[in-house]
């Protein structure tokens, strides 16, 4: 029997439309492999709410290959230092995986191509991440020209079937037991509100089905929290259970507004392409000038931020949502992190850290690319002196619904009164009055941004 060859897993946890996967089984048999790699990338070690998502998905994914003749050899470590043990404990010579774009993906395919042969494949975006390039063949910055370049490439190849089988290697490697890792949260076991999620290749493709039936009034349900037409396929694309382009495929033909969610796709690429030229943006401000902004640093202010008690009820209930299942809806991330930088002033890095913590969706390109865009501090990005009102925000997007929801000390209120008690003048006592009053705070955030002028 031939040698085997390994399949290294990470974030691209499918069996369909894998082309590291085709490539490795064409070669004979496969061990696939997944690595908890924690030292890699050291502070940038996953999220506590994405360890949840992993332990599922890996569940899921074992089962999957098992259907196959296959299974999953679990490891934790450095990547290079396991993947060349494993190879020698089962005689492989060569390593098939999806390339990563993530500086600690790219520093550890660095050091395991050291060790061992490593042949990188893409199939994690609707196109390779640099690839798309400018008239002069540079990178793009901006999203809008980005995007329009992107989209002329499109649709991307047709997906590829899983392989009816795949061949076993002659000896196992050893494997570590899921349950040992400790992935999921025990005292206390604050995942319950998870349980709606389905993690796994055929729970995404399950959520890509039930999208498909709105899809195309996407761009008038999205903003809508009480009615909730995001497509929550975000995790799924983020552990690569699902890919980019089974999902255009998918939907691409759907019509109406769905040239909107496309353009979320695209935006996906955008933000890999740009941590591709910005190795760290997730902790540097891509403008300068904000090295002098005068962030507040109030460890209470955060705190109510974080705990969805700032009095601003639309902000608090998409933090509350954030906490109980580990996803915010697509407008209110937008409104909770513009309050915390501008209304509160306190560092978007604070607010990055706690989504990377508290998302089951938390990627590092869309992340920091997200947050840098509301502060305005990004290559591309909204001008700080455009502070979102979070009092107009939430009855113009009728989140009364939302609210009630997620701030049940609110549920009572009517609909006139709901997005602002305090100035209705019926604050419940159990709900905190607002920690800054929206003028106060735009006139506050408007001085910090002139001293950085």
């Amino acid at each position: 029997m031939a040698d085997p060859t390994i399949l290294w897993f990470r974030r691209d946890l499918r069996l369909s439309d894998q082309a590291a996967l085709i490539a490795a089984a064409g070669e004979g048999s496969v061990v696939p492999v997944y690595i908890l790699d924690d030292e890699t990338p050291k502070h940038r070690a996953m999220g506590a709410a994405s360890r949840w998502w992993l332990h599922h998905s890996l569940k899921a994914l074992d089962a999957s290959l098992r259907e196959k003749g296959s299974r999953l050899i679990l490891r934790r470590g450095k990547s290079d230092e396991q993947l060349s043990d494993i190879a020698k404990e089962c005689g492989a010579e060569r390593v098939h995986a999806l390339r990563h774009y993530e500086p600690w993906w790219r520093n550890a395919e660095r050091a395991v191509a050291k060790r061992i042969d490593l042949v990188l494949h893409d199939g994690n975006y609707l196109a390779p991440p640099g690839s798309i390039t400018t008239g002069t063949g540079g990178q793009y910055k901006i999203y809008t020209p980005f995007w329009r370049a992107l989209n002329g490439h499109m649709p991307p190849p047709d997906p590829h079937r899983a392989p009816a089988k795949i061949d076993p290697p002659a000896r196992w490697p050893k494997s570590d037991t899921l349950n040992d890792w400790d992935l999921l949260p025990t005292k206390p076991n604050w995942a319950k509100g998870f349980d709606p999620w389905t993690p796994g290749e055929e729970g995404a493709h399950k959520q890509l089905s039930r999208f498909k039936r709105h899809a195309d009034d996407y761009a008038e349900t999205r903003n809508l929290p009480s009615e909730d037409g995001s497509s929550r396929l975000s995790p799924h694309l983020h552990f690569g259970e699902v890919s980019p382009a089974q999902v255009w495929h998918a939907v691409a033909e759907e019509g109406g507004s769905v040239g909107t969610f496309l353009g979320e796709l695209g935006w996906r690429d955008y933000a890999q392409n740009i941590i591709l030229q910005y190795p760290d943006y997730a902790s540097k401000n891509a403008r300068d000038a904000f090295d002098e902004m005068p962030w507040r640093s109030s460890k209470v202010d955060l705190r109510a931020w974080q705990q969805g008690r700032t009095g601003y009820p639309i902000v608090d209930a998409g933090m509350r949502q954030l906490w109980a299942t580990g996803w915010m809806h697509n407008r209110v991330r937008m409104i909770a992190a513009s309050f915390l930088i501008k209304h509160l002033l306190i560092d978007w890095r604070e607010g990055e850290r706690w989504f990377w913590d508290c998302l089951v969706d938390a990627d590092y390109g869309n992340n920091a690319v997200n947050w840098q865009w509301t502060a305005g501090t990004g290559v591309d990005s909204n001008m700080f002196v455009r502070i979102m009102a979070p009092l107009t925000q939430s009855p113009k997007f009728d989140a009364a619904g939302y609210i009630r929801q997620w701030v049940p000390e609110l549920a009572k209120l009517d609909d006139a009164a709901i997005h602002d008690p305090e100035d209705a003048g019926c604050r419940p006592r159990d709900y905190p009055a607002k920690i800054i009053g929206h003028r106060a705070a735009r006139e506050r955030a408007l001085a910090a941004y002139r001293h950085t002028k």
